[in-house]
């Protein structure tokens, strides 16, 4: 079969020609780049945490008219208030652990900073930013987190501040990302670090395998993995308690912590959202993101449909059209398969132009939303399997039509002539 009669025909339907190829492009266009934002969105849905996240909850309660903890005495009474939450807390049949902290991977509430190998270096470009976790001896235990080089805390590491005041951190253990910026190619254990430009020194003694970052999304993207655990119960108004249920006894455990707190000091604020599973805090993190893949999806659902419910109605109209030349080519030889590949190839042909076009809309668009909103390059595995998707697409669209115009019988098309 040549071109020739292919392209004298589409030369006389260029309207339809270049509406249809505008469409195929646009839809290109949009569809690849919503595809691609639908698997950051999926693969930041899914990244791990580090954290054992089955059996775990977060307690986040206040005290009303807690001391200040603006002097050594009240920090003292305030941190006498959380150890005796502690003690009824493990004391629970069902809690296997608990450890006091100010945050959890997920929560969006973080204590962030930067990590430098020399004393007062705060400002110094380079230095790898941190979120840090202030925690107790059992963080291990009550986190799941798994250690890849030298120690865990021990009681002894353990102290306790205000939550405006300044200490130093003698012993610190970082995750093996920020090891590996900090000091790349060697082991981190043992190597002092100076947090927040600190001029008093903080030894590692332990290396995290991983543990991501309060925040999921925004400004901590650039540094997900670059936490810091400090072995600091922190005193205030205000106290978080990350408790491991045993085995499948989360619910129990998560029914039990308000009556078993006030009991203790019936003086503070827990309501309905206060104590919260792991599992819920990481639904609420990543609401969004699973509510735009499901528009992202449902977008390029609708734009897919409308490009071949066009590209079938045009293929239909241009069949209806072309009796008289179906009929005399059927009259003279050609035969029904010759008539489904005529009208495959002049749709394959006018489907190349639209993907040609849409390949550059494409670009331009990732090109532009890279600008404006922080997105990454879009890998040409996307493009391709695009093209190849919209060509495969506009082949099942057309071959209705075809079909039905290649069982165009030649008399009764001759006769309607």
């Amino acid at each position: 079969m040549t071109l020739h009669p292919i392209l004298a025909a589409l030369r006389k339907h260029k309207a339809g020609v270049v509406l249809i190829s505008l469409q195929i492009a646009l839809t290109l266009a949009i569809v690849c780049n919503a595809v691609f934002i639908i698997g950051q969105r999926i693969e930041r849905v899914n990244r791990p945490t580090g954290l054992d996240e089955s059996d775990l909850l977060l307690v986040s309660q206040q005290w009303v008219g807690a001391p200040s903890g603006d002097d050594p005495a009240s920090v003292e009474k305030l941190d006498a208030m959380q150890r005796e939450d502690l003690a009824a807390l493990r004391n629970l049949p069902d809690v296997a652990s608990v450890v006091p902290i100010n945050s959890i991977p997920l929560l969006n509430s973080s204590w962030t900073g930067s990590l430098s190998l020399k004393p007062n270096d705060q400002l110094a470009k380079g230095n790898p930013r941190t979120a840090y976790y202030f925690s107790d001896d059992q963080v291990f235990k009550t986190l799941g987190l798994r250690l890849v080089a030298g120690r865990k805390f021990t009681a002894a590491d353990v102290q306790h501040q205000g939550f405006r005041d300044q200490r130093d951190r003698p012993v610190v253990i970082i995750t093996q990302a920020l090891a590996d910026k900090l000091y790349p190619g060697q082991s981190a254990v043992g190597k002092v670090v100076y947090t927040d430009g600190s001029g008093s020194p903080s030894t590692v003694i332990g290396v995290v395998a991983r543990l991501q970052i309060p925040s999921a999304r925004g400004f901590g993207s650039d540094f997900v993995w670059n936490s810091t655990l400090v072995p600091t119960r922190l005193d205030g108004y205000f106290a978080r308690y990350a408790i491991r249920a045993r085995p499948g006894r989360r619910d129990a455990v998560m029914k039990a912590v308000a009556p078993t707190l006030y009991a203790v000091n019936p003086m503070r604020v827990l309501d309905d959202d206060s104590v919260k599973s792991f599992a819920d805090i990481r639904a609420r993190a990543y609401r969004a993101d699973i509510g735009m893949a499901i528009l992202m999806g449902v977008v390029c659902l609708i734009l897919l449909c409308v490009t071949a419910a066009g590209i079938v109605g045009l293929t239909s109209f241009w069949v209806g059209q072309r009796h008289r030349q179906i009929g005399v080519r059927r009259a003279l030889g050609a035969r029904k398969i010759d008539i489904l590949h005529y009208f495959q190839i002049e749709n394959l042909l006018i489907a190349g132009i639209g993907v040609v076009v849409g390949i550059l809309l494409a670009v331009g668009l990732n090109l532009w939303l890279m600008t404006h909103y922080e997105m990454t390059r879009i890998p040409v595995a996307y493009v391709v399997t695009g093209v190849l998707a919209m060509l495969a697409i506009g082949q099942a669209a057309v071959f209705v039509p075809a079909r039905r115009a290649s069982n165009v019988p030649p008399v009764v098309a001759t006769r309607a002539a």
